[in-house]
């Protein structure tokens, strides 16, 4: 996630309990799945009846139809045009995804979330009106990669390609020591945000406290200085 997607979900309404989403192949069925548990409601559309019956069987979604999503009409008539925030989870097939974009745009819908398979994909989704795109294997594969490489890193928020916000184990060197003691920004270039203690986190922690093994740290700089750390 990087700055332009902030704009973007920050403008979504907190009190927006529905979705529409686009699309039951993995990606989109793992999105109607989560926003299900997650008690929201869901209505999901594929062109093939078989993913809509298996979505509808395995309670995936509270309603799923058969339909053409290149088609306006058939998205107007399903009431997809109603919803404030609809998933274009057509990844595959690049054209349809960018009919279908297009047309929830044109449709009225605030907010359109797209899934790209490659960067010129992404282009002409942005081209043609989606608010955010997301490109599910590419991130999938960055967190593997950087999870095999970093391990002591656990979770990671990109500000842009050059710098993030970072939360790391806690390194062996810094065991025992206070913040103060580490001196995080004159040896590494980095500002701590958060340290976790007892299970949740302290914002803002006060210099003398100490580090332990095992806890963890946020910290926000360039990622050539996070690179640095002892981890």
């Amino acid at each position: 996630m990087n700055l332009s997607s902030l704009g973007f979900f920050r403008n979504l309404r907190h009190d927006n309990r529905q979705f529409a989403v686009i699309g039951l192949g993995r990606f989109g069925r793992s999105v109607c799945s989560t926003l299900h548990k997650l008690g929201y409601q869901v209505m999901a559309t594929d062109i093939n009846q078989k993913r809509v019956s298996d979505a509808l069987t395995e309670q995936l979604v509270g309603h799923a139809l058969q339909l053409d999503s290149t088609e306006p009409a058939a998205l107007k008539e399903a009431g997809v045009f109603e919803f404030d925030t609809v998933i274009v989870a057509i990844g595959n097939y690049v054209q349809e995804s960018i009919i279908t974009t297009l047309n929830v745009k044109e449709g009225g819908v605030p907010h359109v979330v797209a899934k790209a398979s490659s960067e010129v994909h992404c282009k002409l989704l942005q081209r043609v009106g989606a608010d955010h795109v997301v490109f599910p294997e590419f991130e999938a594969g960055s967190a593997l990669a950087r999870s095999l490489t970093k391990p002591s890193i656990l979770d990671r928020f990109d500000l842009d390609p050059d710098n993030s916000i970072v939360e790391i184990i806690v390194p062996d060197e810094f065991h025992g020591k206070t913040i103060a003691e580490v001196q995080l920004r004159n040896r590494y270039g980095l500002n701590l945000l958060a340290m976790s203690h007892n299970g949740k986190f302290i914002i803002n922690p006060d210099p003398s406290n100490y580090l332990e093994r095992g806890s963890a740290i946020v910290v926000i700089g360039c990622n050539k200085d996070i690179n640095r750390l002892p981890i």
